[in-house]
């Protein structure tokens, strides 16, 4: 608990399970992470880990190109877009 308590106060918290809408719920929760945690950076932020796996929904060839958005967007990022 504390450690989840320093995570939210220092803002550390990336990602949450969240519906559509942007909505955090209970439903939106595939894996019953506490306060819907998806994803958390180190205090430097240099540092990301998260749960789900986008890199398995990348292409078509593997079933879903759900994940791909995060991927364009974090080379868009890198190139200096917003």
């Amino acid at each position: 608990k504390d450690t989840l308590r320093r995570l939210e106060a220092n803002g550390q918290v990336v990602f949450r399970y969240a519906e559509a809408n942007g909505e955090v719920t209970a439903a939106a929760n595939p894996n019953g992470s506490l306060g819907n945690i998806a994803g958390i950076c180190n205090e430097k932020r240099n540092v990301l880990g998260m749960m789900p796996h986008p890199e398995r929904a990348g292409e078509a060839i593997l079933g879903s190109t759900d994940g791909l958005a995060l991927f364009t967007s974090l080379i868009k990022y890198g190139e200096g877009g917003r």
